[in-house]
């Protein structure tokens, strides 16, 4: 046993001193011994690739100043929401002018008036509010900042009290003041019911001012006037109170004569008929300092003497405010003619001298005699605010002296109609359908009833620009968050309903500019942002409830726009595998502005086309910053050109089918002045009648009945600038057959117009005459194939045998500049083929207004150029006027080009 025992342990120990080679030791379990479970794969090689990070940092993209916590109003979000579902007491009002009228900045006035958002160490409004510096809380993007100037319209919703402390809901819609931004001003007034026109004291009325009262006319909104930065007469121009006075009227002058000439309306209060005009006697005109943080109307400076010496009503005052009434001191008086000694008018003596003196008081007087001076007028100031510099301390005094903005809200509340006023016109103007059926009869009660319309104007991206939300007005009916509806685009029409999808509404919000308020449904009158149903909106579209009255429903018209987009810029990514990446932000962008329109050449480039060089850095910008993210590369800007005829078609031109069975002859010549204007402006429309077509031809452009009667078509589009029509006689040819290929004709006619012989630019202002038509009886040998290519090939040689000339377009230019740089400017404008129609100096002021017109080919870089020589003094707007022929014949031989030389190295930096 013990034997056994010994060599027991000596096994032991022969397994604890054997030799373990080095490659066989065991430090450390293996993973198989740890995790009996687990399944190990090994991978050949990385498979990620070089270019992504292994762990990819979070980016957060920041476009936007969005509010980290909501601010603090005085009405709660239900409360807002409740008087919101109310029509009567709502107004939507589209806040327009021209730049630097101060419209944002009155803006920052009501948002003051309504919200408070903290204290200064952690808020930037009340910081710069303090500080009387510019806050521009409607300006929600970053580079709207930077730029300081709008380029977005911007919607905010703010319940506001009268004076007799009733309170609106008012859905203001802040819009860019800049020329090339009036695709925004469009949007916004479509779903407006009155516009308020901020003017500036200074400038009066200015380019855009004219644009946009021209809009309001042929939307029908009535018009409200508010004149801004009234403390301009007496800081900077120092006029004496009389002449700004006169100053003053001249303003609403030249604004009344603008309206009348567009023929449009004066808002005017319920019952009262419209037609007068704006005035401050009859509360129309407001007058506002937005610096100053005031603004008031005639009848609310009443008030405060009726307040004050308390034995005469406030109405009766103000009816003597302005105009010719004098006030008599001895007998206390007012008279309608002028004392014998020449004395002060009403106005003057009662409303401007009290506010010069304020304005005095507060730049010139020491602390303490302003503070006893400031205490009988009712406001007290602390020592800190009389220490303050002289801007914040006259906006603490005025703002004090003038308390809250009744008196703009009552002016808009009183002259603007309700949603529930405005919801007829609104359809019997924008309703593309019959206005009998019952979705139309609905929607003019404008009641949150009926069936839901609503028209969608704009989409605003997302924080994360990965998609949008759609902004629009409830014309009738109520929508809810989790409806089902149709949405129905600009293509859609009772016989094709390819461009309609469902949607589900997944969000509602009241738009407040820098945050939302989130509401459960929204109901007619109302202006809204409704989340999941953008994917198939590119600009506008009409939203119904899915599955009601599905077999009547048509759409809203789309926006008119007052100008075109006619400078276009070739794009490609720098790298070219990154193509998908900038057609998906081609997509976005187009989404986001109204007035960009996107083309791909045959060639394969793309274009895009805009208003001006603003429109397009805009553009540009958003484009590579927040939609695609990739570096894009821009050839120089050019522009859109159109191809015309200047004389009639010199022989009759005809062409066969490819079977030779058919035979089209036709002439073109130039249509009437004026005629392709007025088809583009739809004042005569394919749709009519023949006979109220006809009635409209002969009146105005002296047509004989036969050509009257007989309009095929318009083209390129429903209303393109070319006529084709049918001039054969019944006695020479079969009409019943032409008939059966009108629209193969009509087909090939508007594709020969799309695209012209000479560049392929679009035809305009031609008249094509059907002279005669040889048509084959049996309809196998007549089919679109056949007639449709000839068409087109007819119409280009009747167009080349009229002698053709290119037309480009041409901006109208409006500067402002002191009377010594006139002669700068006439000089750069002479180099640039451009010709000074008119330049008058603009009445108390300094400055001078020059008007002009400029081929677009040549506006590139004219704005620098202008800056340079005038040492910066001149600033110019441009806007598209018309179309002009270019000089010299597209089709002359002895023009030789000379062979392209390459460019010097230095000349390529892009």
């Amino acid at each position: 046993g013990d034997d056994a025992m010994e060599e027991d342990e000596g096994g032991e120990e022969d397994a604890s001193m054997a030799v373990v080679l080095h490659e066989d030791k065991k430090y450390y379990p293996d993973a198989e011994d740890v995790y009996p479970d687990a399944q190990t794969m090994v991978q050949e090689e990385d498979t990620q690739p070089l270019d992504k990070p292994i762990i990819a940092p979070i980016r957060t993209k920041h476009f936007d100043h969005v509010e980290k916590k909501t601010p603090v109003t005085p009405y709660t979000a239900q409360y807002l929401a409740d008087v919101s579902s109310n029509p009567e007491l709502i107004r939507n009002v589209c806040i327009a002018g021209h730049l630097h009228s101060g419209k944002t900045t009155l803006m920052d006035c009501l948002v003051r008036q309504t919200h408070s958002f903290g204290s200064k160490l952690e808020s930037e409004f009340e910081k710069k509010w303090d500080m009387c510096e510019d806050m521009r809380y409607l300006d929600t993007r970053i580079d709207e900042q930077q730029r300081k100037l709008g380029i977005k319209s911007m919607p905010m919703t703010l319940l506001l009290p009268n004076t007799k402390g009733k309170n609106y809901a008012v859905n203001w819609l802040d819009t860019p003041g800049h020329v090339n931004f009036i695709d925004e001003v469009a949007a916004a007034m479509r779903v407006s019911d009155g516009l308020l026109l901020v003017v500036d004291a200074v400038d009066g009325v200015q380019l855009n001012t004219e644009r946009v009262v021209r809009l309001a006319c042929s939307e029908g909104l009535p018009i409200v006037l508010c004149i801004n930065k009234i403390d301009r007469l007496v800081l900077e121009l120092k006029l004496p109170p009389q002449d700004a006075y006169f100053k003053l009227k001249n303003v609403i002058d030249e604004v009344n004569a603008l309206v009348q000439q567009w023929g449009g309306v004066v808002g005017s209060c319920v019952g009262e008929e419209a037609g007068g005009e704006l005035t401050p006697a009859n509360g129309s005109v407001v007058l506002a300092s937005s610096l100053f943080g005031f603004s008031f109307t005639v009848e609310q400076f009443a008030t405060v003497y009726a307040d004050t010496y308390r034995n005469f009503p406030a109405k009766e005052l103000a009816a003597r405010l302005w105009g010719d009434f004098w006030f008599d001191e001895a007998s206390r008086k007012f008279k309608r003619t002028a004392p014998p000694g020449g004395g002060v008018r009403a106005f003057v003596h009662f409303v401007i001298e009290p506010l010069y003196k304020m304005f005095s008081q507060a730049v010139g007087e020491d602390p303490k005699e302003l503070s006893a001076c400031m205490s009988t007028l009712g406001i007290s100031l602390n020592k800190k605010e009389l220490t303050k510099d002289v801007k914040p301390l006259m906006r603490t005094i005025f703002s004090g002296f003038f308390g809250n903005h009744s008196g703009l809200v009552d002016c808009v509340s009183k002259l603007l109609p309700s949603p529930a006023r405005a919801s007829e016109p609104f359809v019997r103007l924008n309703y593309t359908g019959e206005l009998n059926t019952e979705v139309a009869l609905d929607a003019m009660k404008g009641t949150g009833e009926g069936p839901l319309m609503m028209q969608i104007v704009k989409l605003y991206h997302k924080p994360d620009c990965a998609s949008f939300d759609a902004f629009g007005r409830i014309v009738s009916g109520t929508v809810k968050v989790g409806d089902t509806v149709s949405v129905l685009g600009e293509g859609y029409s009772l016989d094709d309903d390819e461009d309609m999808t469902v949607k589900t509404v997944t969000d509602l919000w009241l738009y407040e500019g820098r945050y939302r308020i989130p509401i459960d449904k929204a109901s007619a009158g109302m202006l809204v942002l409704v989340g999941g149903i953008d994917d198939s909106i590119i600009k506008t579209a009409t939203v119904a409830h899915n599955g009601v009255h599905t077999d009547e429903q048509c759409i809203f018209r789309p926006l008119q726009h007052p100008t075109r987009s006619v400078i276009k810029l070739a794009l490609e990514p720098l790298n070219p595998s990154e193509l998908p990446k900038m057609l998906d932000g081609l997509r976005k962008v187009n989404k986001s502005f109204p007035l960009l329109s996107t083309k791909v050449e045959e060639s394969g480039e793309h274009l895009v086309l805009g208003t001006g060089e603003l429109f397009l850095d805009c553009v540009m910008h958003d484009l590579r910053q927040m939609y695609s993210e990739i570096e894009i590369k821009t050839a120089d800007p050019s522009v859109s050109f159109c191809e015309t005829v200047v004389e009639t078609s010199s022989l009759k031109c005809f062409a066969e089918t490819p079977n030779k069975r058919n035979k089209i002859t036709l002439i073109s010549e130039p249509l009437e002045k004026g005629l392709a204007e007025d088809i583009e402006a739809g004042l005569i429309s394919t749709s009519w009648d023949r006979k109220r077509q006809a009635t409209f031809l002969q009146h105005k452009y002296d047509w004989d009945v036969l050509a009257a009667r007989s309009v095929w078509a318009f083209g390129p589009e429903s209303n393109g600038a070319n006529v084709l029509v049918d001039d054969t006689l019944p006695s020479e040819v079969d009409k019943q057959l032409l008939g059966h290929v009108k629209d193969s004709v009509v087909q090939g006619f508007q594709w020969g117009t799309r695209e012209g012989p000479l560049c392929d630019e679009p035809i305009r202002n031609v008249k094509f005459k059907i002279l005669d038509a040889t048509v084959d009886a049996s309809p196998v040998h007549r089919g679109g194939g056949q007639i449709i290519p000839t068409a087109r090939r007819v119409a280009y040689s009747a167009f080349l045998m009229a002698t053709p000339r290119l037309m480009e377009p041409v901006f109208y230019v409006e500067i402002q500049a002191p009377a010594d740089c006139i002669t700068a400017i006439y000089t750069v404008l002479a180099r640039r083929r451009g010709h000074v129609t008119a330049d008058n100096p603009k009445p108390g002021s300094p400055l001078y207004n020059i008007k002009a017109y400029i081929p677009v080919v040549d506006s590139f870089g004219f704005e620098t150029d202008l800056r340079t020589h005038t040492q910066g003094q001149a600033f110019c707007l441009q806007v598209f006027d018309h179309w002009a022929i270019v000089p010299g014949d597209p089709l002359d031989k002895s023009i030789v080009l000379r062979p392209l030389e390459p460019s010097p190295a230095p000349h390529l930096a892009r």
